[in-house]
């Protein structure tokens, strides 16, 4: 132990020297590791489940082809046009292509599923000929003759009304100055 010059130990030895207590080393119980035992297995298993869900993605992306359908995460059915290293350009509806990100493709579906989705329960192939009802163009033809024959009621005028006519009756010929109200 090294001493001062005047022959005195130096301060901090004595105090470190006088708090130190011995105590019995006890064995380490196994049921207090048990708890971080069981989060390191979960962790574990969770990582190991979520790289296998990744392979699996990896793996469903690599089958897109031109022609097949498939599901954005966004949830927008498309039908895949071109596919390149990282993007895949997609037709989402007839003549309207965009570019997506290979990892924004959440399913790649068969062709049964994808007509079954994007074009109805009872989807048969012959049904997307021309049979469809035309939709028009104005509302003009959603009336039927017989409500344009009701020519017996006034036409509404919806015109705004002129200055002139705007002024009440009863308020023409007095005049108010800034200050006067009708309040009691």
């Amino acid at each position: 132990m090294p001493f001062l010059a005047d022959g005195c130990p130096p301060p901090y030895t004595q105090a470190v020297e006088s708090t130190v207590v011995r105590r019995k080393s006890r064995p380490v119980n196994i049921m207090t590791l048990l708890p971080f035992i069981a989060i390191i297995g979960v962790m574990l298993l969770m990582t190991r489940s979520a790289k296998k869900k990744q392979q699996q993605a990896a793996a469903m992306r690599e089958q897109m082809q031109p022609g097949t359908g498939v599901r954005t995460i966004g949830g927008m059915y498309a039908t895949v046009k071109e596919v390149q290293d990282d993007t895949v350009l997609l037709e989402v509806a007839p003549c309207v292509h965009a570019i997506y990100a290979k990892n924004s493709v959440g399913a790649v579906l068969d062709d049964a599923e994808y007509n079954r989705i994007v074009h109805g329960a009872g989807f048969e192939a012959d049904e997307l000929e021309d049979d469809r009802p035309v939709v028009p163009d104005d509302a003009s033809a959603l009336t039927d003759a017989e409500d344009s024959a009701d020519a017996d009621e006034p036409a509404v005028d919806l015109d705004k009304p002129k200055a002139a006519d705007a002024e009440p009756a009863d308020t023409k010929g007095v005049k108010k100055d800034d200050g006067d109200t009708d309040a009691k």
